[in-house]
């Protein structure tokens, strides 16, 4: 069966979130830049609220849910900085309904609990895990936002995220390379610590090969662009190949033991 949902006050963080999440992305256009920006900053608190409960409440869970909750908290905060350098951005309406549909999906899938806490390299492992999910999906918005900027140039029309291309270009690389040194540190942290972490040695489990294919992609986008200058439709979809397998290796197997593998046992 599918695992028990959060606690009633995960619950009314999560709702209070998402509800001032849809109305940023609905009324986002009739509020000033001052009201847009305090409007998502009180539903990035709560969003943040809500998945601190569910790690560090009475009964800590974490899974597949809460990780992708985590890395819309996280992109969030890559916006909110962003915004202060590049007020002009535009990617409002995209990100709050992935915040407000990642935070919902926190709170109705909960994980698992958390009793592997006893060692003190789980958080640390955990945390560079979810930082390089953060900072690839940062660089998958803005590749994304890219690729519009360049359909739009092509038509002689504004960009519609308010960027010039070269500086998203710019900016999805920085946090490719960024997300890289991250991920490469989980890697080392899971082969070095894995039998304290997880009471066995690293083996090749589907999370383990899923997320070796991920950072080889992303050497090879890395590489290309710095030795043969790979540059938009061609860097962009090796990126978001490395982002599909960097998905699957911990949120694709944990929905599956969490949510098909819960139900094909009812």
């Amino acid at each position: 069966m599918i695992l028990p949902s959060a606690s009633p006050l995960g619950w009314l963080l999560a709702l209070a979130a998402a509800v001032i999440y849809v109305v940023s992305a609905i009324a986002g256009s009739r509020f000033s830049s001052s009201q847009a920006r305090i409007a998502l900053t009180l539903a990035w608190v709560l969003h943040g609220a809500s998945v601190a409960w569910g790690l560090l409440g009475q009964a800590p869970h974490f899974g597949f849910a809460p990780a992708l909750s985590m890395t819309a908290w996280l992109v969030l905060i890559a916006y909110l900085v962003e915004r202060q350098f590049f007020p002009q951005m535009r990617a409002l309406w995209v990100l709050t309904l992935l915040g407000a549909a990642a935070v919902l999906l926190g709170v109705i899938f909960p994980g698992k609990p958390l009793h592997a806490l006893s060692s003190p390299w789980l958080p640390l492992h955990l945390t560079l895990g979810i930082a390089s999910y953060g900072l690839f999906a940062a660089a998958v918005v803005h590749a994304w936002l890219m690729t519009r900027a360049e359909k739009h140039i092509r038509l002689a029309a504004d960009s519609p995220s308010g960027m010039p291309l070269l500086t998203l270009e710019r900016l999805t690389f920085r946090f490719v390379t960024a997300g890289f040194v991250v991920l490469t540190a989980t890697l080392i942290a899971g082969w070095l610590f894995g039998e304290v972490i997880y009471g066995r040695a690293w083996i090749w489990d589907h999370k383990s090969v899923f997320s070796v294919l991920s950072w080889i992609t992303f050497a090879v986008l890395l590489i290309g662009r710095s030795r043969f200058g790979w540059r938009g439709r061609h860097a962009v979809n090796v990126l978001y190949a490395g982002a599909v397998l960097l998905l699957l290796a911990y949120v694709g197997s944990r929905f599956v033991l969490e949510v098909l593998l819960a139900k094909a046992g009812t």
